[in-house]
C-alpha cells in the first residue's frame, strides 16, 4: 500500500471525518480539543484509521491514541505526507 494519499489529505477533511463519526458539527470541534471528551472512543477511532488508511495514509491506531487532538493527529499526517 502506498504511504502517500492520491490526493492531499487536509486538516479540514480530518475534522469533518471526526465530526461525522461523533455526530457533531465540524466547526464546533477545536483543533486542540481533547477528542475523547467529544465522545471519540476506540471503535470510532479504529473506523477513522481504516478509512484514512484506505485513502493512502499509513496511520496506526496506537500512534493516534497517543495524541488526543486534531493538531496532534495533523502533525502525524504531515509526516506521512512528507510535509513536516
Amino acid at each position: 500500500m502506498s504511504t502517500h494519499p492520491t490526493t492531499p489529505f487536509t486538516l479540514e477533511r480530518m475534522r469533518a471525518d471526526v465530526a461525522r463519526v461523533i455526530g457533531e458539527p465540524a466547526e464546533d470541534i477545536g483543533l486542540d480539543d481533547n477528542l475523547m471528551d467529544w465522545g471519540l472512543d476506540s471503535m470510532r477511532l479504529l473506523s477513522l484509521v481504516i478509512d484514512w488508511n484506505q485513502a493512502g495514509l499509513a496511520l496506526d491506531i496506537s500512534e493516534l491514541g497517543q495524541h488526543t487532538s486534531l493538531n496532534g493527529w495533523w502533525t502525524l499526517v504531515q509526516k506521512r505526507q512528507g510535509q513536516a
